[in-house]
């Protein structure tokens, strides 16, 4: 490799790096000119709520997606986690009321279903979006049988505080997806099992011969999943005020998107929790600055839909494969 196209590789690799930040400050900075409410308190607030739970479940579907698979268990694992939470706090339907142990009963069952995806995973030897979109389905199936289609409607003040409570201004909920941040961060920086997580999806084949326990850290990297999803259900069902199986439509477009615009690697090996972080505050950012300047729905998803494009195109190093599939 000459001098010049070292360079060039380098320049490139910071662009990757930096395509991120520079598009949300972008954005920032655009929808701002358009409509000066976006900077208001309030409306930065809504921007901090409306991440929370995303960020949540992105703290763990990001491991799953360095590692080189993918997690589409998402709406399912927190649609029953988010069903039975509702239905261990004072409720409508029925006498049982644990109160705040609902949410350690939640993760448990979220913990649980991510096991079941990781173990199905390795020793069936199913590709993970196969098994995962099975094990989504099987929670949705379940969620709905268990209320036989209904809701659930929570009236457990002190549970809802989990999401709607405030401290110093700020919504609970968005102190939980900082303390899940901080969490996947230490683990990511500061464990074995978050190198052995890059290792496995720069290169699976090296990682074995260097004795990385290849199983096992896929089935504990898909029940870190789960239990983020299950943290994640319980602040939807907090939020939200009820529980349902049709709570978590839509959550797995955002974790996806929202990891991939970030800049981590469909092909496993490049990104991090923050990257997801910041993806997540871009495609939360961009819609709501789509409503601020009153951008009609169906364009607002183009708008979302070439922007997932672009990023997959950015965050993608070409040079590490041989074949596009």
């Amino acid at each position: 490799m000459t001098a010049g196209s070292a360079r060039t590789s380098a320049s490139a690799e910071r662009l990757r790096q930096w395509a991120p930040l520079l598009v949300l400050a972008g954005l920032c900075v655009l929808i701002g000119f358009f409509n000066t409410n976006f900077y208001s308190f309030g409306n930065l607030v809504r921007l901090l709520n409306s991440a929370a739970i995303p960020i949540v479940l992105c703290m763990g579907a990001t491991f799953i997606i360095l590692m080189g698979s993918i997690d589409l268990s998402v709406e399912g694992v927190v649609a029953l986690c988010a069903v039975i939470a509702s239905l261990l706090v004072a409720n409508d339907v029925n006498q049982v009321a644990i109160g705040l142990a609902a949410v350690p009963v939640a993760l448990a069952l979220g913990g649980a279903m991510g096991f079941a995806n990781g173990w199905l995973h390795i020793k069936l030897k199913t590709p993970s979006f196969m098994t995962t979109l099975g094990m989504g389905f099987v929670g949705l199936g379940i969620a709905t049988a268990i209320l036989a289609g209904l809701t659930v409607r929570i009236s457990d003040q002190t549970f809802r505080y989990l999401s709607l409570g405030r401290v110093f201004g700020i919504p609970m909920a968005v102190w939980i997806a900082l303390a899940s941040f901080i969490v996947a961060y230490v683990i990511q920086e500061r464990t074995r099992f978050g190198r052995w997580i890059y290792a496995i999806g720069t290169d699976e084949v090296t990682a074995r011969q260097a004795g990385i326990p290849i199983e096992r850290t896929r089935i504990l990297a898909f029940t870190l999943a789960g239990v983020f999803a299950g943290m994640a259900g319980v602040l939807a069902a907090a939020q939200f005020g009820q529980g349902c199986a049709l709570i978590a439509n839509g959550r797995l477009f955002t974790t996806v998107a929202a990891i991939v615009v970030g800049g981590t690697a469909l092909s496993g090996g490049v990104g991090s929790v923050v990257n997801s972080v910041i993806g997540v505050l871009i495609v939360v950012v961009l819609a709501n600055g789509m409503v601020l300047m009153g951008i009609q729905p169906y364009v607002q998803q183009g708008v979302q839909g070439l922007l997932i494009i672009a990023a997959v195109a950015l965050a993608l190093d070409r040079s590490r494969l041989a074949v596009v599939k």
